[in-house]
């Protein structure tokens, strides 16, 4: 008998550590459109905005039409609703690598309960479902391994550095979608405004960056609903060092869009760096 129950708890066990938790939205569109109207957009954004501090694992985007009009038209728009979606997505920093499906799937047949309600049924199969998929919570054992420390920029900095030279803040990370700072990147951009205060001689420009979005394009600021979110963080970042004491003359900033990203994680192209465009040599460095 114990060992029946023994059996039944690491089976309970291995439901809890493989579950995934799905979240879905629904999009609805007006007829004949897949432009996404100004009330259903604002609901897409709050969804998009639970999102980032979710680990996903893929996220599918299927189109629907209603039943009225030609197969291959309601195929043709359905693939465009869910396209102008991934778009949103794009435009909000999530990473295409993680849309597994962006699928139009043509028209839905109407299932009449009463007549009254046709017109509003075909409303509601004029849509685009989400479903985002949480990585499932694994807990595996890992060998430490052992890495030579590397300079963080504050170091960098500090040492021989020369016109020319671009030095990325990589602990600098920001919250996707917006300029606000993770807590664990505060103590980063206090240490790189300390050793730029030192260094009085270097004049440099702050280059902001964003993850994710399609053709080199800009992301949108989630507060500001502006897309100049990689200038709004190069900013973010020139305010925090005027009010450290670092003179204004010494710096300007600059959004660079998705012009550069670095290939690898998504969330390191959500990132601030400095180009130095001037060491004065004239000058006795604090």
């Amino acid at each position: 008998m114990n060992r029946h129950i023994y059996f039944i708890v690491m089976f309970l066990n291995c439901l809890i550590v493989f579950s995934q938790k799905e979240l879905k939205q629904e999009v609805y569109f007006e007829t004949d459109k897949y432009d996404i109207p100004t009330t259903e957009e604002s609901r897409l954004l709050l969804f998009i905005s639970k999102l980032s501090d979710l680990d996903i694992e893929s996220i599918s985007i299927y189109g629907f039409c209603d039943d009225v009009g030609a197969p291959a038209y309601n195929l043709k728009l359905s693939q465009q609703r869910a396209d102008a979606i991934k778009a949103v997505f794009a435009d909000n920093e999530i990473s295409e690598s993680l849309i597994s499906n962006v699928d139009g799937k043509g028209q839905i047949l109407l299932r009449i309960v009463e007549e009254k309600d046709v017109v509003k049924i075909r409303g509601l199969n004029r849509k685009v479902e989400i479903i985002v998929k949480e990585k499932a919570s694994i807990v595996k054992e890992e060998t430490p391994i052992v890495e030579e420390k590397k300079k963080d920029a504050a170091e960098l900095i500090k040492g021989d550095i020369k016109v020319g030279d671009k030095i990325i803040f990589e602990n600098l990370l920001f919250k996707t979608g917006y300029t606000i700072l993770m807590p664990e990147s505060k103590k980063v951009l206090e240490n790189i405004a300390k050793s730029l205060e030192e260094r009085n001689d270097v004049y440099f420009t702050i280059q902001g960056h964003v993850c994710c979005t399609q053709y080199s394009r800009d992301a949108v600021d989630r507060k500001t609903k502006k897309q100049n979110l990689s200038e709004a963080r190069a900013k973010f970042v020139y305010d925090f060092f005027v009010k450290k004491g670092i003179e204004k003359k010494r710096m300007r900033y600059v959004g660079m869009r998705r012009k550069f990203p670095l290939g690898g994680d998504p969330e390191l192209d959500r990132r601030v760096e400095i180009l130095i465009t001037h060491v004065d040599e004239s000058l006795n460095v604090k």
